[in-house]
């Protein structure tokens, strides 16, 4: 059976996707720049639209990364916003269940849920740092199995405030004499290691009953909490053979939680560059990766893996011929590709190994590391590419981040949708008001 390809957009802020210095890009943070690029992906019939949350600004060497120079807006504020200018599209967010509380998430899902009419969903992640832990009175204690039990409890304890509200009673009127029906608050209470709480919840239940559930975590906890519980996943596996191996064993766990393959949906993020033909579209391509990559942020990005200062070396040179320092990170403070690099001796002696058979400095090699496209070619090339991912069992469908802001979904929405469409493995009109009917996912009973 033929599959449906399910698209989303990720508005990425200022990070290593992006060519925040072309002139053709705009503000990240204006909110006219989240309002044309949420009417892009409506106007593609996308699924959702994606925020991340975040929390600290990162630091590298001391001072504030540059990728960070214009801030990083709170996340629900926005979705709030961009609720009132749209009308279809599905409105996810990340949220931290490591520095936030249960009652307060739940109840801005709930009214962000009321507010959209039932397009919200959340993104669950944990923090791994004492870094942002600064931020919060809890600082950063948790190794990683706690994060990821604290997240599977704050989830079922965010789930059971949702769910607190009951369905209509009928009551009679005191003045009329009338029989009424009206939602019933009821009492939530939850005890365990992470939480002591009890009381009522202040939010009735919302169109969808609770947000679509999104995680993401390529660990064996990741893919075991995604398939214990999330309607959907994001995956960084673009090829198909990485694609089809996650895809496999995430699905096939969720047998184990009595639950079907059709009940949870790999979504990975791809980046993409789009021109006329397959060869325009290549050179485009290597001048966004320079562009995304200066040498500047090639020393930076290398410092993340080698953790010690090398503002010295020449990017356009060689490697730097000392070792990482292994053990606490001093220099890239709060960077997620730090926590990535778990063995930084392997990782520097594959780059160099790398470096050397082709010959390439430092850029060079960052470049190749770290700034590839997913899909790169003429709409049909790009068209082609998605489809036969999906249809091989690969994913699902895909999170797309363009490389300019706002404006750069357009060309995607403008010419390869069209395809997509034509090969009737994409909708042409929404057919359902929420999220989980964009998703194809079973609504959840005793929604409003």
């Amino acid at each position: 059976m033929t599959k449906q390809v399910h698209l989303a957009a990720h508005f990425p802020g200022v990070n290593n996707t992006t060519v925040w210095s072309d002139p053709a890009a705009g503000s990240h943070i204006e909110f006219d720049s989240f309002r044309r690029f949420a009417a892009a992906a409506e106007r593609g019939k996308f699924d959702f639209m994606f925020l991340a949350e975040g929390l600290r600004l990162r630091e590298q060497n001391g001072e504030i990364y540059d990728l960070d120079v214009v801030g990083r807006p709170d996340t629900f504020t926005v979705l709030a916003a961009l609720a009132a200018v749209t009308e279809h599209l599905g409105l996810a967010g990340t949220i931290n269940s490591t520095f936030n509380e249960p009652y307060e998430v739940a109840r801005e899902f709930a009214t962000l849920d009321h507010l959209s009419g039932g397009r919200a969903a959340w993104n669950v992640v944990t923090s791994w740092d004492a870094f942002t832990g600064e931020n919060f009175r809890r600082g950063g204690f948790l190794p990683q199995d706690q994060r990821y039990e604290r997240a599977r409890t704050f989830l079922a304890t965010a789930m059971e405030l949702l769910d607190s509200w009951h369905g209509d009673e009928i009551v009679a009127d005191k003045e009329t004499g009338e029989f009424l029906t009206t939602p019933t608050p009821g009492r939530f209470a939850h005890f365990d290691a992470h939480f002591d709480i009890a009381g009522q919840f202040d939010v009735p239940r919302s169109p969808q009953g609770r947000p679509v559930v999104f995680q993401a975590g390529d660990s064996d906890e990741g893919r075991e909490f995604a398939a214990s519980g999330a309607d959907a996943i994001f995956s960084r596996h673009g090829t198909k053979e990485a694609g089809q191996a996650f895809y496999a064993d995430v699905k096939g766990r969720l047998a184990t939680y009595g639950r079907a393959p059709e009940d949870l949906l790999i979504l990975p993020a791809a980046t993409f560059v789009i021109a006329d033909t397959d060869a325009e579209a290549a050179e485009l391509a290597a001048e966004v990766r320079k562009q995304q990559v200066s040498g500047q942020t090639a020393l930076r990005k290398l410092e993340e893996v080698w953790n010690r200062d090398l503002s010295g070396y020449d990017p356009d040179g060689p490697l730097p011929d000392v070792d990482p320092l292994v053990g606490e990170h001093t220099v890239a403070k709060g960077r997620a590709s730090v926590r990535m690099n778990r063995d930084p001796m392997a990782v520097a002696a594959a780059w160099r190994e790398q470096a050397e058979a082709k010959g390439l400095s430092i850029r060079e090699l960052m470049i190749e590391t770290s700034a590839r496209q997913n899909f790169i070619g003429s709409p049909a090339t790009v068209a082609d590419q998605i489809d036969d991912l999906v249809q091989s069992d690969a994913s699902d469908g895909f999170i797309l981040v363009p490389h300019l802001t706002p404006g750069g979904l357009d060309v995607f929405v403008d010419t390869v949708v069209p395809l997509l469409q034509e090969r009737g493995v994409h909708r042409t009109d929404y057919t359902g008001t929420t999220l989980r009917d964009h998703l194809g996912l079973a609504p959840l009973g005793g929604a409003a």
